[in-house]
Formats: structure tokens, sequence, C-alpha cells
């Protein structure tokens, strides 16, 4: 059985080599992110360390020109477009959102697993909120929307959050949402997916070089 989101589509594919890419942004420092607290919905702003730190991210993107930038309606995602100096280009997508954690909104996994021994994100879900299957439908709608960017010669900026970059590169590349837990990604870090031979790829994944020196 494939886990392949789009199987059908691999022959329209861009070539290898092309200029093609998605860049993913992971929001700056906020808070929660800070004690590892589950933040979906709560809309914090940055840390005065966050801007900073995240304003070096935005003078390794200075130059780059994309068709589109997307960023999630939440404050964070939306504080840290403005930083790096995309501001003006972006759109809100809500598919870009944060996984909904429900009950387990501002607790972290440690508290959590108090009361739910083992509990996995990527597996279980939130009760209240969000479960795998439907952050995985809505990650590959947006996957779609990407490619068909891609094939017409485009390429994308996004702005978004941990578990949802997770979740997305995993799809991405084929695999299992379960794949995201694998898959650490720092706040104010950059990746980028894009494509070799007929294959989807993580090309670059939770790069934080600009914040060596912060």
């Amino acid at each position: 059985m494939t886990t392949d989101p789009r199987p059908e589509t691999r022959a329209a594919l861009p070539a290898e080599g092309s200029l093609q890419r998605i860049v993913l942004v992971r929001h700056a420092e906020t808070a929660w992110s800070l004690t590892g607290q589950h933040t979906g919905s709560t809309d914090l702003p940055l840390t005065d360390t966050g801007r900073r730190k995240v304003a070096l991210a935005g003078e390794r993107l200075a130059g780059q020109r994309f068709t589109r930038v997307l960023t999630s309606p939440l404050s964070r995602a939306a504080e840290t477009c403005a930083i790096t100096g995309f501001a003006g280009q972006a759109e809100v997508h809500e598919g870009l959102r944060e996984w909904d954690y429900g009950t387990y909104e501002g607790r972290t996994t440690p508290e959590i697993r108090e009361q739910d021994p083992g509990w996995e994100l990527y597996r279980d879900g939130a009760p209240g909120g969000e479960s795998p299957e439907q952050v995985r439908a809505r990650v590959d709608e947006l996957i779609e929307e990407l490619l068909a960017l891609c094939r017409a010669g485009g390429h994308a900026l996004l702005f978004s959050h941990g578990h949802l970059l997770r979740a997305l590169a995993a799809r991405w590349a084929g695999q299992p949402i379960a794949l995201g837990r694998h898959l650490g990604l720092g706040t104010g870090s950059l990746s980028t997916l894009g494509f070799k031979r007929e294959l989807t790829v993580i090309e670059v994944w939770n790069d934080r070089a600009h914040l060596a020196t912060a």
C-alpha cells in the first residue's frame, strides 16, 4: 500500500535541478516555545530574543523572490513574516494554522503523559482538537496547491508552526504523517522542500546556522 498522497502526479513534477522550491520558516521564539507548552490557537507574541534572532533569518532570505508568500493567520507566524521583510507580499492561509491541541493546549508533553501515559500527538491527536487524519487531510490539500504552483514555474515561502510544518514535510516526502515526530524543528529555522528525479524531497531541514552567533 502506498503512503504517497499524490502518486498519479509524479510525471508532471518539475525537473531535477529546477528552481522550483518551497521554503519553510518556523515562527520565532515565544514564551511557550521556551517552556515546551503546546501552542495551537493561543495567540502569543514573539519574545524580544525571538524577534532579534529571526531578523537574522531575514538577512539570509534577503534578495530572494517568491511567487507566493503564505503565512498562518496566527500572529507569531505573521510577525515572523514581517520581521523577515515579506509582510507586503504575504497572504494568510488557513492551511498553515498550527495543530489544534484541544484540551491539551498550553500543557507540556510530560504533563499530558501523567494522565495519558505513552501519548503521542502524531499517533493519537488531541482530545477536543484535531486528529492526525484531520491534519493530514489539510496538509495534503496544501501540498496539492503547492505542487500546482511549482508545475507552473513558481516557488513559495511559508511561515508556520512546528508540528504543522513537520506534518507537511512528512507528507511532501510521501510518508505517513507519523514521520513528523522524528523531524525536530527549532524556532526561527529555515527548511526547503524540492524535487529530485521523479520524487518530492526534503532538501534542507531545520537550518539554524544564522542563529549560531545570535
